[in-house]
Order: C-alpha cells, then sequence, then structure tokens
C-alpha cells in the first residue's frame, strides 16, 4: 500500500471552470434527455456525479478452460457456438438456451428476452462469453452473460472497469464518459485534513483518492481509495455527533414526570409478562422521565424483542402526566397499524389516550382536523411518519417523541421543535443488532438501553442454507404454504436488470415466479424506486392478505408487520452482510405458526456457505452482528449496499469497523486539542464544515 497522503496519480485536475454545485447539463454529453435519467438516480449536480461510487470493478481476466469453471465465479469461457438457439416462450419471458463448447468441455447458455440472438450466434463461431458461473445437476451453465468477440476482450484485458447502478437508458459507459469529462474543468477545494490526521488514519488525499475510486489502476489502490472516502463520511458524522452530544446532552427537563396508576394496570392487565429486559429498560425509562435531565434515549432490541411495548409504556407515562406524544413510524403502512393497535388497547385496557394519526395520504379535509386536535391538546397521541414535524402541525404541549433508526431525531427536528417553544424526552427504537462497542461510537449522543431476550412462547425460525438447485423445492415449499392460508416474501438485490451483475431483479423475478407457482397464487414486486403511494398501496395489499407472494428489494426490512407471512426467501444471499440478512429475516416469525427463512446462494464456495451457516445456527441478532464483524474485511467492495440509518454513501460500519474505531479517536483528540478549530492548522476544515453545513451528517438516514 502506498504511504498516507502520496499522490495516486500525476496529473493535477480542474482550472475551476465548473463547480461542486454545478447543474450536471453543464457536463459535456449530458443533455435534456440524458439529464432526466441522471435524475432517477437521485443525481442533479456535479458534485452528485463524482460521489455516484462504483458498486464494484470489472476485471477482464484471461478466458477459462471450461475444466477449470468453479460454481458460483463470474469469469470468461471461450467457446464455439454448437446449435442453432432453441427458444421458447412464457407469458411475457422469452428464454433463448444454446450450447457452446472448447476442447476441455461444454456448457449452455440462457438468454432471456433476447430474441434477436438467433440471428448473431449461429453454429461455429467463436466467442467469449462473461457471466456467473452456476450448475444444473452435473452441467455448468450461464444465464444472461455478456458476450464480445475474440478480439474485442482482448483489447479489454488487464483493465479495471467501474460498474455502477445503472437506470433504464443510461449505461456504464455513459456515466463513465461523464465523470471523466468533469475533470477536465473541475475547481477541487484544498485538502482539509492535517498531514498529521492523513498519517494517522493511513489515507491519501481527496482529489486523488476521488479520481481513483471511479478508475483505480488497480484493485489495491482502489481499496486504498475508498478508504479516504469512508473516513470522510465517518469524520464527518462523528465530528458533528459530537458536537451535538455537547449540545444536547444537558438539557434541563422541562417535561418532567411521575409515575402514574396507568402504566402499572397496563403492565398488569397486559396477557403476557414483560421479560427481564424489558422490565429494565422501562425503568431507565421511567427515571429519565422523572429525572433533572431532557431524556435521549436509544432502545436497541433485536427484531422481535417487544421494543414497541416499552415506547408505549412512555406515551402512556407522558398522556396520564398531560402531555402530547409523538409516535413516528418509517411508513404509512405502520403507523396506521400502530393507530388501530392503540386504538384496540384503549377499547380492552381503557387506557387514557387520545390518538390522532397523521400520513401523507390523508385528505386535506383530514389532516385540517388532525391539526385542530393537536393545537387544541384534544389529541394526546400523534402517530405518524416524519410529517409529525412539519411546520403546519402546531402542538398543544408535546412532552415525548419516540421515533425510530429510519427517522433519527436529531439536529434539525430538535431546532424545529425548539423554535416552536417545545423541548420533549426523545426515545429512539433500533432493532440494527449493533455490537455495544460500535453502538458507543454511533450513538454517541444517546443513552443506550438493550433488550435482549424474546418474549416467551415465540417460535425461533427454522433456517436453510442452499444453492440454486434448491430453487425448484423452495417454490413448491412457498406454493405449500400458500396453500395452507399463509404468505411468503422473495429478496432480490436489484430492482430492474442492469443495476448489479449477476444478481436477481424484482421486475424480471417476480414475473418468472408467476409462471413457476401454480395459477391463483397472486405475486406482486416492491422496491424503493417507486412512488410512495404506490408502495403504500402494495404494503397494504399484501398486510390484507390481497398477495399471496410479494417479491422485494431490501425496502422490505423495515415498515411492515404482517403476522401471516410464514415464509422469507433471500435470493443471491451471499451479496448481503449477515446482520442486514437477520433484520431480513425478522419479517417473518411474528405470528403463532411456524415461519421459514430460505437462503439461496449462487456462491458455493466453502468460505460463502460457512459465513452464511451462521444464520442456520443462530437467531441471536447480537452473536450475529458480533460475528459479521469478524468475517466482513475491508476491501469488500461489492456487496449490496445495506439500508437503515447507517447506511452511509460508501461505509459501512461492519465491513469498516476498525476504520470507524479508529475515526472516533481521532475525533476526540481533536476536539480535545481545538474545540473550537480556531488553530491555523484547522482552517481548512473549519471552511470545510462551514461550506458542507453538516449536510451530509445530520440525523436523517444518510
Amino acid at each position: 500500500m502506498q504511504d498516507a497522503g502520496a499522490p495516486l496519480f500525476l496529473n493535477k485536475w480542474g482550472d475551476g471552470l465548473i463547480q461542486s454545485d454545478s447543474s450536471l447539463l453543464q457536463v459535456k454529453g449530458i443533455g435534456e434527455k440524458s439529464y432526466k435519467l441522471y435524475q432517477k438516480l437521485g443525481l442533479y449536480t456535479v458534485g452528485d456525479l463524482l460521489r455516484y461510487y462504483p458498486k464494484g470493478y470489472e476485471r477482464f481476466d484471461a478466458p477459462k478452460k471450461m475444466q477449470e469453471l468453479v460454481s458460483g465465479e463470474t469469469c470468461a469461457v471461450q467457446g464455439r457456438v454448437l446449435n442453432v438457439p432453441s427458444m421458447r416462450k412464457t407469458n411475457h419471458l422469452t428464454i433463448l438456451t444454446v450450447n457452446i463448447k472448447d476442447d476441455t468441455g461444454s456448457m449452455a447458455l440462457v438468454f432471456f428476452n433476447m430474441p434477436f440472438l438467433t440471428k448473431l450466434l449461429k453454429p461455429g463461431m467463436i466467442y467469449v462469453f462473461r457471466g456467473l458461473i452456476q450448475t444444473r445437476g452435473p452441467a455448468f451453465l450461464m444465464e444472461q452473460p455478456k458476450f464480445y468477440s475474440p478480439e474485442e476482450y482482448q483489447k479489454l484485458s488487464g483493465i479495471l472497469m467501474p460498474k455502477y447502478s445503472l437506470t433504464k437508458g443510461l449505461t456504464n459507459q455513459a456515466i463513465q464518459k461523464a465523470v471523466k469529462s468533469v475533470w477536465k474543468d473541475y475547481a477541487f477545494e484544498e485538502e482539509y485534513l492535517p498531514k498529521e490526521i492523513l498519517q494517522r488514519a493511513g489515507i491519501p488525499e481527496a482529489e486523488p483518492a476521488l479520481y481513483e475510486i471511479h478508475f483505480p489502476q488497480e484493485e489495491e489502490s482502489a481499496i486504498f481509495a475508498r478508504r479516504r472516502l469512508v473516513f470522510d463520511e465517518f469524520f464527518s458524522f462523528l465530528f458533528q455527533l459530537r458536537k451535538n452530544k455537547d449540545q444536547f446532552s444537558e438539557i434541563p427537563n422541562e417535561c418532567p414526570m411521575i409515575e402514574t396508576a396507568d402504566t402499572v394496570r397496563y403492565v398488569d392487565a397486559l396477557p403476557f409478562r414483560l421479560t427481564k429486559g424489558q422490565k429494565q429498560v422501562w425503568q431507565e425509562i421511567r427515571e429519565d422521565l422523572e429525572g433533572p435531565l431532557c431524556m435521549n434515549r436509544l432502545v436497541q432490541g433485536d427484531v422481535g424483542s417487544g421494543k414497541t411495548i416499552v415506547a408505549f409504556l412512555a406515551l402512556l407515562m407522558a398522556a396520564a402526566n398531560g402531555y402530547q406524544g409523538a409516535l413516528m413510524a418509517p411508513t404509512e403502512v405502520l403507523a396506521v397499524q400502530h393507530y388501530e393497535s392503540v386504538l384496540k388497547d384503549i377499547k380492552n385496557y381503557h387506557l387514557c389516550f387520545k390518538p390522532v394519526l397523521l400520513v401523507g395520504s390523508m385528505t386535506a379535509k383530514e389532516k385540517k382536523t388532525a391539526y385542530e386536535q393537536i393545537a387544541s391538546g384534544e389529541a394526546n397521541l400523534v402517530i405518524g411518519t416524519h410529517a409529525l414535524i412539519q411546520e403546519k402541525v402546531v402542538y398543544h404541549k408535546l412532552g415525548l417523541v419516540v421515533t425510530d433508526e429510519q427517522h433519527r431525531f436529531g439536529v434539525r427536528q430538535r431546532e424545529t421543535l425548539a423554535e416552536k417553544g417545545l423541548q420533549p424526552h426523545v426515545l429512539v427504537m433500533s432493532a440494527t443488532p449493533i455490537p455495544r462497542t460500535l453502538a458507543i461510537i454511533l450513538y454517541g449522543d444517546l443513552k443506550i438501553s438493550v433488550i435482549r431476550e424474546l418474549p416467551v412462547g415465540r417460535l425461533p425460525i427454522k433456517n436453510c442454507v442452499v444453492n440454486t438447485s434448491f430453487r425448484p423445492k423452495a417454490y413448491k415449499f412457498i406454493a405449500d404454504q400458500v396453500a395452507t392460508g399463509r404468505q411468503a416474501y422473495v429478496i432480490c438485490p436489484q430492482v430492474e436488470e442492469g443495476e448489479l451483475d449477476d444478481t436477481e431483479n424484482v421486475i424480471d423475478y417476480a414475473e418468472k415466479l408467476r409462471n413457476a407457482l401454480p395459477p391463483g397464487i397472486v405475486v406482486a414486486y416492491l422496491h424503493g424506486k417507486m412512488k410512495p403511494a404506490d408502495k403504500n398501496r402494495i404494503m397494504e395489499d399484501f398486510a390484507a392478505k390481497n398477495i399471496d407472494v410479494l417479491v422485494s428489494t431490501t425496502v422490505i426490512e423495515v415498515g411492515i408487520n404482517v403476522p401471516n407471512a410464514t415464509v422469507m426467501m433471500v435470493e443471491n444471499a451471499e451479496r448481503f452482510g449477515l446482520a442486514q440478512l437477520h433484520q431480513l429475516r425478522g419479517r417473518v416469525g411474528r405470528g403463532e405458526a411456524q415461519s421459514y427463512c430460505i437462503f439461496i446462494s449462487t456462491n458455493d464456495s466453502k468460505d460463502t456457505m460457512k459465513r452464511l451457516q451462521i444464520l442456520n445456527t443462530s437467531n441471536d441478532g447480537f452473536y450475529i452482528a458480533s460475528e459479521d464483524l469478524k468475517l466482513r474485511g475491508p476491501g469488500d467492495l461489492f456487496g449490496i449496499r445495506q439500508s437503515g440509518e447507517f447506511a452511509f454513501r460508501i461505509g459501512d460500519v461492519f465491513t469498516d469497523a476498525e476504520l470507524l474505531t479508529l475515526t472516533s479517536e481521532i475525533v476526540d483528540e481533536l476536539l480535545k486539542k481545538d474545540p473550537t478549530l480556531s488553530l491555523p492548522e484547522h482552517r481548512p476544515l473549519l471552511e470545510h464544515f462551514a461550506r458542507e453545513n453538516a449536510n451530509a451528517v445530520d440525523f436523517r438516514s444518510i
């Protein structure tokens, strides 16, 4: 590895014509039509483009002989076409199959919705085919491989090609060309990190790192560049976090409360007993609400550990003391489920809640009524999405905000309420099983409570880790579960074809599943690029049992509670972190029926299967998270991006745990030495934060 701070290339780019906030329309080759495609990816400015990092790199190694192939690896094979491609149609899918051979063996190729290939792949022709090696029985197979003439492939040999997440109509080559075009005229800011920090962290300067992440000379330089960009994210986040801790840790309790009979009666009347962990956390929350300082607490608990009941108790205590409480959910569907659950509890247990629902899909008239009830104090519990802290919402006497990790309640939200004369207690609920050592760093502004055990009587989920040959059995199992009245989730890594190579995508997979499952089984798909109204409609239909099988990206990780769903199947499981797979698994096992999770891996390697087997042997999220920490190493650039609160643009709290810990130490030392960044050597750092205005480090989803 190169020395910290050493340039990765010699060119000095940028004469100042293009700024970070310049529109992409100023970039050569991007017109109005292609600009709309970039907007679909969330890219509007030159800065957005430069920080649209590759999701991995494609290395064009020499073609392998068929006798050298290993299932689960992506590689190139040079072969002669043996037969005229056969073609069959199923509903909206055209499947084309052709066989190729070299002097050591033969294999099959399968293409979807590419009928024109019958004119290109003629018997006797030689091509280089590149894709994921799979097995079907004893034979090797490639699905949807890219193919090149031997001469074309030779020109690409040895190159590290960046691969970006794409949208239909925008190619990898177009993004590469746009990034290169920007570099000629881009105005880079002065390096803002002092040399001693660069050396301590073992990172290069920002400018060459940004270039190398897009166009690395070799894999090692990509890893080195990534380390700098990850450090920047962690550094900015933790710097602001420490400043906020100082700002909010000593806020006087302006909403003092005492324990009333309401919460005691509620706990006694529940049809189950609180676990030891729930009792301990509830005691810590009570002490906060009664204490001299404003509560700022995180409740960390595994999926299904019973965090919600603890939150309801806190909200009930607020209502009983004459305050209003707000419960913020990540989705409208979950907000409605919380609201209906509260209504049921009010009826069953005669609680003092007067709830109101506030979500985006309500009519203007319904919202107006809700606003009036909140402002007058008629409603003492407001349930909704992040709309709860909008300007139009005026609270009568807000005493407690309960939120979740998807909506970290931070600087801007507190300031919004402070401007209204409010300084409520804050309770953050998290199902992300982050090991305590990392949680203390990441949630440095919060006191941390943990619920470890699951409620008595909860059936453990039955798991299996299998390869792709198990798919037909998995489909039959799903069909059998649906036949008994149950529902299933299927998770795919990408939304549409082309975003990630060699992985299943939601749209095509849903169609394949409709053809594979018996007629009458309703299959729908869900992904994060859909309009909010469409997402809500799909989730509502699934919750109402109008959909039997929901094919989704990881957007399903939070925001829906369907006790009737008993099967979770994850495709390309090897591409996800263990902690995220465990989070996905938490969507099932929420009812009384036995639930099952099927992890399908396209990689049969010993290390991959060993890693996934941890999920097979444990349902403890904290144990899984700690194992994930041990098994994932720096340089893992090719995993699926995690979702949730700490979904940094490029950093990963598990893969980059060592760097996160080091960054935390550096930030603490810096603030101890120079709390206001007033020393001359820290002036570029101060100017950098002023320019960024902490936008990237606010406590929203990052």
